[in-house]
């Protein structure tokens, strides 16, 4: 064991010194960590710590990463676990916590400075869309905070930090309070406003692959779908493959993003009819236009063969909305229209999940299905019958 060698400093003063092995890197780097006390006790005592904590497997050893290096280094490690189209998400989000405290070394990195970097971002992380340097919804940066508490656990793993200084930071609920009031959440389409758009598309070429947004497929998995994975002498759609959007501007094909993404569905009547009406009229036109025609395989392809993206799917979308004079909602906001209706029809739980494409029911209802005050005119009758007469209109 290394002894601390007594050192006489350029002043006078008298200071100890030892070097201690601390053991390899990741890299088999060896590790060496040197202590300079005033006293020969304090040497000793700090070098004890150290070697117990090598023994025990706890040692934290000093290093000069910074938090933006690791959380690049993260996103590489993610990448064994994630899509491409995630990762790329991901460091979007971070992108808020690297401009502001990415140059500060992990390992002085502290709870106050992250919770008043997610402070920062709540009051003016906006980069696009509205105003930049304007207020971030509280979403957003519960997802960003989300991203880095993973990051900074996983570096404890690693042991370059001891403890994760994200563990407690949270957005404040006065941030919370303010978010409500602002923003206007746009509703998932009802029931009634869902019949006009499908009696108002029924001439439509897209007509089908709309039905497959009202059935609940993820704009995604409706541009994925190739006609090999549907039966339409048995009304079977399979859902294996997804082709989304990479910024927006690159197609990125790929498996469905979960093992319970992948699953098969049967076609409820509408979608059915209007897929068989679809495959007839796209074989005609591949007939019309000979060499010119793309056979892609795709089911949403435009006259020519050629597959449609989801930003396309979705732009004809809006097109249709506006002149039906409906409210514009997202396609992928039909997925919570038609789950609410599942559930408010008494599917049960675990089919609603498998339908979805997710593994856990719960899940399912809490972000898919809302009750509303309409939803609950059923209970309101019901009491009408306990206090002990029937419901009447009333005028």
């Amino acid at each position: 064991m290394a002894e601390p060698k007594r050192i006489v400093l350029g002043n006078g003063k008298v200071r100890y010194r030892v070097v201690v092995d601390a053991g390899r890197d990741e890299n088999g780097k060896r590790i060496q960590i040197t202590i300079t006390e005033d006293k020969k006790k304090d040497c000793e005592v700090e070098r004890d710590r150290i070697l117990a904590q090598r023994s025990a497997g706890t040692l934290i050893s000093p290093n000069k990463i910074t938090l933006g290096e690791w959380i690049e280094q993260w996103l590489e490690y993610k990448r064994r676990d994630v899509e491409e189209t995630t990762i790329r998400t991901y460091r979007l989000a971070l992108v808020h916590v690297i401009d502001r405290i990415g140059h500060i070394r992990l390992q002085e990195l502290t709870e106050d400075q992250i919770q008043d970097c997610i402070d920062e971002i709540v009051a003016a992380g906006r980069r696009k869309g509205g105003a930049p340097g304007t207020r971030l919804a509280v979403s957003t940066v519960e997802g960003i905070l989300t991203r880095l508490k993973e990051a900074l656990g996983r570096a404890v793993v690693r042991k370059l930090i001891a403890v994760n200084p994200a563990q407690y930071v949270r957005v404040s609920l006065a941030d919370k309070k303010a978010d409500k009031r602002a923003r206007t959440r746009v509703e998932p389409w009802t029931v009634a406003e869902v019949q006009t758009f499908v009696r108002g598309i029924a001439e439509d070429r897209l007509f089908a692959p709309l039905l497959l947004s009202l059935m609940g497929l993820r704009p995604a998995e409706v541009c994925g779908q190739r006609w090999t994975d549907i039966d339409l002498q048995d009304g079977i759609l399979s859902i294996t493959i997804t082709r989304t959007m990479v910024g927006n501007h690159r197609v990125l094909e790929k498996d469905t993003k979960t093992a319970s993404g992948e699953r098969s569905l049967p076609l409820p009547r509408a979608p059915w009819e209007a897929l068989r009406r679809l495959r007839a009229q796209q074989a005609a036109e591949k007939l019309a236009m000979g060499e010119g025609y793309t056979d892609s395989g795709y089911v949403v392809v435009n006259e020519l063969g050629v597959p449609l993206n989801t930003r396309q799917l979705r732009e004809h979308a809006y097109q249709l909305m506006a002149q039906l004079d409906l409210r514009r909602v997202r396609l992928y906001d039909a997925r919570h229209a038609v789950l609410k209706a599942l559930a408010l029809s008494g599917v049960p739980d675990v089919v609603l999940a498998a339908w979805a494409g997710h593994t856990n029911a719960a899940f399912t209802k809490r972000k898919y299905v809302s009750i509303e005050a309409e939803d609950m005119r059923a209970a309101a009758e019901a009491l009408d019958v306990f206090h002990g007469g029937e419901r009447k209109a009333l005028m």
